[in-house]
């Protein structure tokens, strides 16, 4: 990661002045409870929504689109104190969480996916928004962008995950950077023959350290447990993961095997894009320069020591960047 370290340092260097020197004002508590909670229908279910903050201000709201497939809307539990300026949506996806359960296959599709959050849209009378997707929430941000444009206030494409050609050539990749042993035995688990538990476990939980969940990353706080007891619901989904990818981070079996939305790039307009990853994270910083340059106009933010849990792991570098391009983008005369 040498590479990758260097080019972050060089990034963060010469970052616009929206990045540096914003200091947050007092905020709501992270993992706080909500200020409001609905059920949405959408096409197979109802999806869990939680909004805090008022709906009514000129400032357009934030909507946190999490990853997965299969996961929950906990990802973006230390980004909850953004609510202090303006709305703040976070919500389950359909099968995860506190949302229904249909578990009916023929709802795992990218297109329901973004409908489900343009029925959130009309549920909740917004007339636009910022959206924000994480990892495979990246790719429904950009769907979602290239679809519905003019209720877009801006988007953030963060652990960009848009192209699963893009993802596995990424991964497979980080993996040879790892020590060789760690790597030959990653590389047979994934072969025909896969060798046992205990070789197969010990190198998944090393590629993990070093690109999705760093060493270093804070403890999980009392408010944080309490949180996800009570909210997690059924939690993160593995039927719905492993249907949609597939049984690891570096190879795709599923209904995403051959998905890529980087033509929807050129669709989008740039200015209006950040592309926002981790030093160390999965979705390397070559792939996304080039995602960078396919939307013209657009920028790109790198959090310091930061893997593809960037949000979990350096909440406050995370929550100034998106304080910050979230106020270059909203409306010039909004008030609060």
């Amino acid at each position: 990661m040498k590479l990758v370290a260097t080019l972050s340092a060089a990034l963060l260097s010469v970052s616009p002045s929206w990045a540096r020197d914003v200091t947050p004002p007092p905020s709501p508590a992270d993992w706080s409870i909500p200020d409001r909670e609905l059920m949405v229908p959408v096409e197979g279910g109802r999806v869990w929504v939680r909004i805090d903050g008022d709906l009514s201000t000129d400032l357009p709201p934030a909507v946190l689109v999490h990853g997965g497939p299969g996961g929950t809307h906990t990802s973006f539990g230390n980004m909850m104190s953004l609510a202090d300026e303006r709305a703040v949506i976070l919500y389950d996806q359909l099968d995860s969480g506190k949302s229904d359960h249909p578990g009916d296959p023929a709802n795992w599709r990218v297109d329901r996916f973004v409908e489900e959050l343009e029925a959130i849209r009309k549920a909740l009378g917004i007339e636009k928004w910022h959206v924000i997707g994480h990892s495979w929430g990246s790719a429904l941000a950009l769907e979602y962008a290239a679809k519905y444009s003019q209720h877009v206030a801006s988007s953030v494409l963060a652990g960009t995950f848009i192209s699963t050609p893009h993802w596995i050539t990424g991964t497979n990749l980080l993996i040879r950077e790892l020590p060789d042993d760690v790597a030959a035995a990653l590389i047979a688990c994934e072969g025909p023959t896969p060798p046992a538990a205990e070789v197969c476990e010990p190198a998944s939980k090393a590629f993990y350290s070093a690109y999705n969940g760093r060493p270093d990353r804070p403890a999980v706080t009392p408010e944080e447990k309490a949180y996800r007891e009570r909210f997690n619901g059924k939690g993160f989904n593995p039927e719905l993961y492993n249907a949609m990818w597939g049984p690891s981070e570096f190879s795709a079996r599923g209904s995403l095997v051959s998905f890529n939305a980087t033509p929807l790039l050129s669709r989008i307009d740039g200015q209006r894009t950040l592309f926002m990853i981790g030093q160390y994270d999965e979705a390397r910083i070559d792939d996304v320069q080039e995602f960078v340059e396919l939307a013209p106009g657009s920028e790109l933010a790198v959090i310091p020591g930061g893997s593809h849990s960037s949000f979990h792991e350096r909440p406050a570098e995370s929550e100034a960047i998106l304080r910050a391009w979230m106020r270059r983008h909203d409306p010039q005369d909004a008030a609060p």
